[in-house]
């Protein structure tokens, strides 16, 4: 039997479905047991590991001072995934913190481009989730981040060319079932620029949301920077109804940050969590059983 749930608002945390800790290259601070124990003391009802995939040897940046292993002539290639060291981390903390449900996934950069790794690392099973995420647009003979890219391009077509590029990236690539951070250029925006419109893109935001929709993804809402709602609407209107939440924490203190908000903005635009905490959010989805 459902639970009977104030029609206002959600209740509690929903899952953060995109957290990533020591396995990730990136993650410096990370620690997969102390995010889970951070975790149980918020309330979270379940926590997905998504590591890092990255494939795409990309310019470095700021980077070069913080992982100099990693850079050589200015591009960092980022190492290789350790499956098997992530898998027994994350079967250690099931048994450490039965209470909490903690999921296997990755995070993969640029997956239309790198089906053949991705599936290859898929096959051997175990994980929960998969998010595909733009990180990097073509720069040359490489590639290279928002952050990289503004200095040396219009801003606007930077934004216009990384929102071109989500269909491709959803067309290009049934491996993965969520679509990470669709505004992730807004992280890098010049503040010289003042605030971010998303309204002067519109078009182009619908383009890409109208692609993640179609091929059935669920967006993600992720509150490294917060959505803006008017994203979510424009999602809902171009026919998307599903979406995760996720922090994007790289270490265990941000662990959940946000999600409270997310999930009542979610819950605003229609959608509504299922029988099990770690499952997309839907339109007319069944809510928790009780107990």
């Amino acid at each position: 039997m459902d639970d009977e749930r104030d029609a206002s608002g959600p209740g509690g945390l929903p899952a953060d479905g995109h957290v990533h800790s020591e396995w990730s290259w990136d993650a410096t601070l990370g620690s997969m047991e102390e995010t889970c124990r951070r975790a149980v003391e918020i309330g979270l009802p379940a926590v997905a590991f998504t590591e890092h995939l990255d494939l795409t040897p990309f310019r470095a940046g700021f980077l070069v001072g913080t992982r100099p292993d990693l850079v050589h002539d200015g591009v960092l290639t980022a190492p290789p995934f350790d499956v098997e060291g992530f898998r027994a981390a994350v079967e250690r903390c099931r048994g450490l913190f039965p209470g909490l449900r903690v999921l296997a996934g990755v995070e993969v950069g640029q997956p239309h481009l790198h089906r053949a790794a991705l599936r290859a690392i898929l096959s051997s099973g175990g994980f929960d989730r998969v998010i595909g995420s733009l990180h990097c647009l073509p720069d040359g003979d490489v590639a290279a981040e928002p952050w990289e890219l503004y200095p040396r391009r219009r801003a606007d077509d930077v934004v216009r060319e990384y929102l071109a590029e989500i269909p491709r990236v959803v067309d290009g690539c049934d491996e993965f079932e969520v679509l990470g951070h669709v505004d992730y250029p807004l992280r890098s925006w010049p503040t010289e620029l003042g605030p971010f419109e998303p309204r002067r893109f519109e078009d182009e935001f619908r383009q890409a949301l109208r692609a993640v929709a179609a091929g059935d993804r669920a967006l993600e809402l992720n509150t490294r920077l917060p959505l803006d709602p008017l994203l979510l609407q424009w999602f809902r209107e171009e026919g998307g109804r599903r979406v995760t939440f996720g922090s994007d924490a790289h270490e265990p203190a941000a662990v959940g940050a946000g999600l409270a908000d997310a999930a009542a903005t979610a819950w605003a635009h229609g959608l509504r969590p299922g029988r099990r905490p770690e499952a997309p959010w839907q339109v007319g989805a069944h809510q928790h059983a009780a107990g």
